[in-house]
């Protein structure tokens, strides 16, 4: 007899997001999720839109993951309630044991545009970072608001937890920014010392291509470590 199918392969982790926040016990809607996860996961992990709540959920119904129906009450527009099914919960629960562990890929986009400094001003750059600041102040703020909205309730001790090492990675990644003010201000004193620069102004390196043997060693230190 052939193995069964295992429908979860292939299944992104915005899926198993989508999943974990139907295991508190409650029925939501796609609205609900969405706020659900704006208020928790989005802090680390993802702010969906409401069309991409859906789209998960609509996979997620069609491999028998998520359940759902339609409550009607009189003069209001039914709302379409759904539920992890047990076997959701057996796919998510042994997603969340096995799955590997993967390297954490940051999308920073004020970053990228200091790694293209050369293309702009010092004082414009500061004024960048001094914008992203305020941007994660708030966030902190807001993190430990839906954090400390959580005392009173045991069932949310795990998302209470993320929460607070949300809090503490925002902060964190403010002193990181305030660092920056100096590095930038070093950086641009550096940069002048370049002597040479093509038609359109950017900077010609001493040594161009040098970063594909830094690449290289770096792959070669890799290998030797997994045959370690």
């Amino acid at each position: 007899m052939s193995e069964p199918e295992d429908v979860s392969r292939g299944l992104p982790a915005t899926s198993w997001a989508v999943l974990g926040m139907l295991t508190f016990g409650e029925e939501l809607t796609g609205n609900d999720l969405k706020k659900w996860a704006d208020w928790s996961v989005g802090f680390f992990y993802w702010s969906p839109s409401i069309s991409q709540v859906y789209a998960e959920l609509k996979k997620l119904e069609a491999i028998g993951f998520v359940e759902s129906r339609v409550v009607s009450e009189p003069g209001v527009r039914g709302r379409r309630l759904y539920a992890i099914t047990e076997r959701g919960t057996d796919a998510l629960r042994t997603w969340s044991r096995d799955a590997p562990v993967e390297v954490p890929v940051l999308k920073h986009g004020v970053m990228l545009r200091l790694w293209m400094g050369h293309l702009n001003d010092p004082e414009r750059l500061k004024a960048l970072v001094a914008a992203h600041i305020a941007n994660v102040e708030l966030q902190l703020r807001r993190a430990e608001l839906h954090a400390d909205h959580t005392d009173d309730e045991p069932a949310w001790s795990f998302p209470r937890m993320t929460l607070r090492w949300s809090v503490r990675y925002f902060r964190a990644e403010i002193e990181l920014a305030r660092e920056l003010f100096d590095e930038i201000d070093n950086a641009s004193a550096e940069f002048a010392k370049v002597a040479d620069h093509d038609q359109f102004g950017s900077p010609l390196p001493i040594s161009p291509g040098r970063w594909k043997n830094v690449e290289a060693h770096v792959h070669s230190l890799a290998q030797d470590n997994s045959d370690i």
